[in-house]
C-alpha cells in the first residue's frame, strides 16, 4: 500500500520543514511515503471563503486518482488513540487499499466535492492545530502506527 499526504500550501516554517523531512526519511523503512505540496490558489487573498474552497477543491481532486482511498484530515473526523491509527493502517491495507491519500485542506477546510470523494476523515485531535504543525504531527503519528504495527520500541503504552 501506498500512502500520499497532499498539502494546499507550502510548509514555510523551518522547524516544520524540518520534522516533515526528519519524519517522510523515517518513514521510508516502513511504507512508500509521498508527500505532495498543491500550491494555493492564485490570488487567494481576493477570493471569499466559499470560492477559495472551491479552487482548492479543484487543485485537490485534480490530484486524485479513481482508484485513491481518500481520507480527509477534518477536526470533525473519526479521532484514533494512535495504537488504533496503527489498526486502521494495517485495516486498509487488508482491504487492498492501493494508495490512501490523506489530505490537508487549506484555512477554511474543504469544498462539498473535495467531501464527497472522500471516504472517511480522520481527526488528530479535538485541540486546533495550525496547518504546518497539523502535517508534522500526522507525519509523526504515521511514523508511530508503523513502529507499533513491527512491535517496536517506539511507542510506549
Amino acid at each position: 500500500m501506498k500512502i500520499c499526504l497532499l498539502m494546499i500550501g507550502k510548509t514555510t516554517v523551518a522547524y516544520a520543514r524540518e520534522g516533515l523531512e526528519d519524519y517522510a526519511r523515517r518513514l521510508k523503512h516502513y511504507v512508500s511515503l509521498e508527500t505532495r505540496v498543491i500550491p494555493g490558489a492564485k490570488h487567494a487573498g481576493a477570493l471569499t471563503e466559499s470560492l477559495l474552497k472551491e479552487r482548492e477543491g479543484e487543485l485537490i481532486l485534480s490530484c486524485l486518482e479513481e482508484t485513491d482511498t481518500v481520507v480527509l484530515l477534518d477536526e470533525r473526523g473519526t479521532e484514533y488513540s494512535s495504537v488504533e491509527f496503527s489498526a486502521y493502517l494495517e485495516r486498509k491495507a487488508r482491504e487492498g487499499a492501493r494508495r490512501l491519500v490523506f489530505v490537508t485542506g487549506g484555512a477554511y477546510g474543504f469544498s462539498g466535492r473535495v467531501y464527497e470523494r472522500a471516504r472517511e476523515r480522520v481527526s488528530l485531535s479535538r485541540m486546533t492545530f495550525s496547518h504546518q504543525m497539523a502535517r508534522v504531527i500526522f507525519l509523526e503519528q504515521l511514523y508511530r502506527a508503523m513502529t507499533i504495527a513491527r512491535g517496536e520500541a517506539y511507542h510506549h503504552e
